[in-house]
């Protein structure tokens, strides 16, 4: 995890220092004498070679997690970011919560009932939820529930009904790539020689669904949740702009409209530590899941007791 942040926070320190452009020339306005560029450039630390730029920046996340200042409005970026990452963090856990419970429920309906209706319903509706953009459903959630009908609002933060259309809009492409990794897993475990042998002891359908398939088809699940959960986040950046939530992409979005460099990758940054952070926690998930982790770790701690 640990080389991960590391490496992608030099990565976008680095694309972001080669764009091309001069971002105190636009903070100063039209036509700045030499002076007041060398002054703003220097009083800014932009005069220093790129190693020395870089370390300050690094370090300054890894020691202390600052971010340092907008250049726009000189504010700290740290606190705007925690400020409004709950907002993301939130339509990020309501979409996967609806990506767990409609779109694990219709992979298990597409592998029990395969190449049935059940199967076809439900990779009808995977189809569509891929191929269709999110943003586009946004817009039409928006022209038909709030335009039309009148019964959500179109934009903007409050109670719970404001997260409603958004939500459906990010978790739509999640809930039909959760639909199709579950009918993949389970056919797969379907198929083996212990579900037979489940099914000549006399085992109801539902009981060796429940205690033997499913269990087995988890780890896949897992991975496409904790997967799943980074591209809500980053899906997140998209549909705050839509709806005017003020979270953690429209503050990216802002920045790189007003060339506010450490906005946009203190921004970028940010969601990918929140990612790794799943993403660890998916890893130490498998080792509850899956008996085949525990009895590796088991075994290596019974060696080291008797070495």
């Amino acid at each position: 995890m640990i080389p991960v942040i590391l490496g992608v926070t030099i990565l976008v320190f680095t694309i972001l220092y080669f764009i091309p452009g001069d971002p105190v020339r636009m903070l100063l306005g039209a036509e700045p004498t030499p002076a007041q560029v060398l002054a703003k450039r220097q009083e800014m630390g932009l005069n220093d070679p790129y190693l020395v730029r870089l370390g300050r920046y690094v370090g300054g996340i890894i020691l202390h997690f600052d971010f340092g200042k907008s250049w726009i409005y000189n504010t700290p970026v740290t606190s705007e970011l925690l400020h409004r990452f709950p907002r993301t963090l939130t339509i990020a856990v309501i979409c996967m919560l609806m990506q767990i419970l409609i779109g694990t429920p219709l992979g298990i309906i597409a592998a029990v009932n395969r190449n049935g209706w059940g199967d076809r319903l439900s990779m009808f509706i995977a189809m569509f939820g891929i191929s269709m953009p999110n943003f586009w459903l946004a817009l039409m959630l928006i022209l038909f529930f709030s335009v039309k009908l009148g019964w959500l609002p179109p934009y903007g933060i409050g109670g719970l009904k404001y997260y409603i259309l958004p939500c459906i809009a990010n978790a739509f492409p999640g809930i039909a790539t959760q639909a199709r990794q579950t009918r993949s897993s389970l056919l797969e475990v379907i198929r083996s020689d212990y579900i037979t042998t489940a099914r000549a002891k006399g085992m109801s359908e539902l009981r060796i669904l429940l205690r033997h398939a499913l269990p087995n088809a988890l780890l896949p699940i897992i991975t496409i949740i904790g997967n799943g959960m980074g591209m809500l986040l980053a899906g997140t950046v998209v549909i705050e702009m839509i709806f005017a939530i003020p979270g953690v992409g429209w503050y990216l979005v802002g920045g790189i409209g007003n060339r506010d460099i450490n906005v946009v990758q203190s921004s970028v940054i940010f969601l990918a530590i929140a990612f790794t952070l799943i993403m660890l926690l998916v890893d130490l998930a498998y080792a509850f899941i899956d008996p085949r982790v525990k009895a590796r770790f088991a075994g290596q701690k019974r060696r080291k007791q008797y070495a």
